[in-house]
């Protein structure tokens, strides 16, 4: 019986019209396309008046909508003029008037069902929305006042939705009507060189960008048979790093350690020193202090870095989905020069307050807490992130990303969740130490915990001859230094070997905002290697190597520019290096020597 009366229930659906009601064959015809729509024998159908639509009529019925109205016809209008606009430009105002007269005249309406629903809950950036049931993940909401937001979380009752802008104009109640579109960001070669914010719109007053297309910024990695192997190197012109812990295109090395520990100045070496590489350079700023961001784009700029660099900036004072979305944007726009063929460099500072945003709207959307309360899929959170850079085969055009996500640690801890996570997503991690760095050692990198999992596959044959053993030398003086430190007898092979790896030390610190060239690192490790730096006090290892390299530069131009030229160090070359080498002490021992004598002449 309860089954045979809802059979026989009326479906009801509501038809709002501006002034003129419609006419009887109008109601029939709307009538007939519900109950086609709804699978229904009948239909009722209220009539309301509602000046509000300026013209025409809207039919709601059950969760979708169907829009006949003049204020429907003006914003798809717009939408298709903005399109216009976005796809040839501003530049010839005389064309885009031609074009959008055209557009005006030959206009349709596209009667479209479009699922709307209400929202039951906001707050702190998210939106459960009640009456949309066929949202996919990921897919753009649109709010009554154009605010727009993306279906994070879908329910049997609702979907979680994070607000991608100002909360203040939605309210329960406010209609949020669906748009099928995937989220994504505006993508195109004139971002290079901007700020810009999580969502690709320009944030420095530097005027609109035109965009070259868009990219969803959620995207399938590419898969085994569309990669190659890393085998050409991302140099970051940091000695310790090339050396030993090399870096390829289409890598992705983690750089960890605990706060103050100089993360972010690796990451800023390798940037700058992509200058005249024709590497694109990405910047990524989650969580970080706006002041903080504004000094790095200094740095960018001051260098000359910015010219090949796009910064994208979603910083502490953001909302979390924002956060959230900024390393998934700057991923985005990677991809848009990765499938031109082009390499880039990008980094992510940092991943902990990435996973953090994510813990925020996790919490929200009322997701089971797992592990220190972040949700069960924050693996996946950075995993779907980090799979995307790789280095494309040659039938895709070669291009690679690079990615240098940082991670902070607490006390070292590498053990934590979210260290353990990343670590196991990348392949290498470069551990900056605290003890090492209050020591005056900069970089400093943890030569036992560091690690490239690609080695010297990313090296030149130059780097690769010349660094030899200098990982197993910098080991054997840090055992040789602790059993010897309180033992005032050594002998001569101790003493020999504990004088080479102290100029080794102070070799490997280098001053920010000042990465070598490939050559410059290779004659440094001939000379180390060779014992010709052995004698130097350690106090004057570091003017000496400037000099050298200077010495080098200016006289040596010769070897300089075979060593870039071929890549490779032949034993002829490497001769060729310590003659350079033992000329240039013989000039210095010369100079020391007269300026002893002056010295003692001025005594006299």
């Amino acid at each position: 019986m309860r089954l045979e009366q809802i059979m026989s229930e009326k479906l009801l659906a509501k038809l709002r019209y501006a002034s003129t009601s419609p006419t009887p064959e109008q109601v029939n015809g709307i009538k007939a396309m519900l109950c086609k729509k709804f699978n229904v024998d009948d239909i009722e159908l209220e009539l309301s008046e509602d000046k509000s639509i300026g013209g025409g009529f809207i039919v709601s019925c059950k969760n979708y909508e169907y829009d006949w109205s003049d204020a429907g016809r003006a914003k798809q209008l717009r939408a298709e003029i903005n399109n216009l606009r976005r796809e040839h430009g501003g530049n010839d105002a005389g064309k885009i008037i031609s074009m959008l007269s055209d557009k005006v005249e030959n206009f349709d309406l596209a009667v479209e069902d479009k699922e709307v629903g209400s929202v039951v809950w906001v707050g702190d950036g998210i939106a459960n929305i009640d009456g949309i049931e066929h949202a996919f993940y990921g897919e753009i909401i649109e709010f009554e006042d154009g605010t727009k937001g993306m279906a994070q979380d879908i329910r049997d009752d609702h979907i979680g939705c994070i607000l991608f802008g100002n909360d203040a104009g939605i309210r329960q109640g406010t209609r949020a009507v669906r748009t099928y579109k995937e989220a994504g960001i505006p993508v195109g070669e004139a971002f290079i060189g901007r700020v810009i914010d999580a969502l690709g719109a320009p944030i420095d007053g530097q005027g609109d960008i035109k965009e070259s297309g868009y990219r969803p910024v959620e995207g399938p990695a590419p898969g085994i048979i569309d990669r190659q192997s890393v085998n050409e190197p991302m140099e970051t012109g940091i000695l310790s790093i090339d050396t030993m812990f090399p870096i390829g295109r289409g890598q992705r090395e983690l750089i960890i350690g605990d706060r103050q520990t100089g993360k972010t100045s690796i990451a800023l070496d390798t940037i700058i020193n992509q200058k005249g590489k024709d590497v694109i350079c990405i910047y990524v700023a989650v969580g970080q202090k706006a002041s903080t961001v504004a000094k790095i784009i200094q740095i960018l700029k001051k260098t000359g870095a910015m010219d090949y660099t796009i910064v994208v900036s979603s910083t502490a004072s953001d909302s979390a989905p924002l956060q959230y979305i900024a390393p998934y944007s700057g991923t985005a726009m990677a991809e848009y020069f990765m499938h031109e063929g082009k390499d880039v460099l990008i980094v992510y500072d940092d991943l902990s307050k990435h996973a953090v945003a994510y813990r925020a709207l996790s919490l929200l959307l009322e997701r089971s807490p797992g592990r220190e309360a972040y949700p069960g899929d924050v693996f996946y959170l950075h995993s779907r992130l980090l799979e995307r850079s790789s280095k494309l085969s040659s039938e895709l055009g070669g291009g690679s990303i690079t990615a240098l996500p940082i991670i902070e640690t607490l006390a070292g801890d590498v053990s934590a969740y979210i260290p353990t996570n990343v670590i196991s997503i990348t392949d290498g991690q470069i551990f900056l130490e605290s003890d090492l760095f209050f020591e005056g050692m900069r970089p400093a990198v943890n030569v036992g915990l560091s690690v490239s999992r690609v080695g010297s596959a990313a090296q030149t044959k130059a780097m690769k001859k010349a660094a030899g053993s200098i990982r197993v030398d910098l080991a054997q003086y840090r055992e040789m230094a602790v059993f010897t430190q309180f033992s005032s007898d050594l002998d001569e092979t101790t003493k020999n070997q504990l004088a080479h790896g102290n100029v080794l030390m102070e070799l490997l610190k280098q001053p920010l905002e000042h990465p070598l060239a490939m050559h410059e690192q290779v004659i440094i490790l001939v000379a180390v290697g060779a014992k010709r730096l052995d004698m130097i006090p350690v106090k004057k290892v570091r003017d000496y190597k400037e000099r050298l390299l200077e010495y080098f530069n200016t006289e040596q131009g010769e070897i300089c520019q075979e060593l870039e030229k071929s890549g490779d160090l032949s034993d002829q070359l490497k001769h060729k290096i310590i003659e350079a080498v033992d000329a240039f002490n013989d000039i210095e021992n010369k100079k020391l020597k007269e300026e002893v004598e002056e010295i003692q002449k001025n005594n006299h």
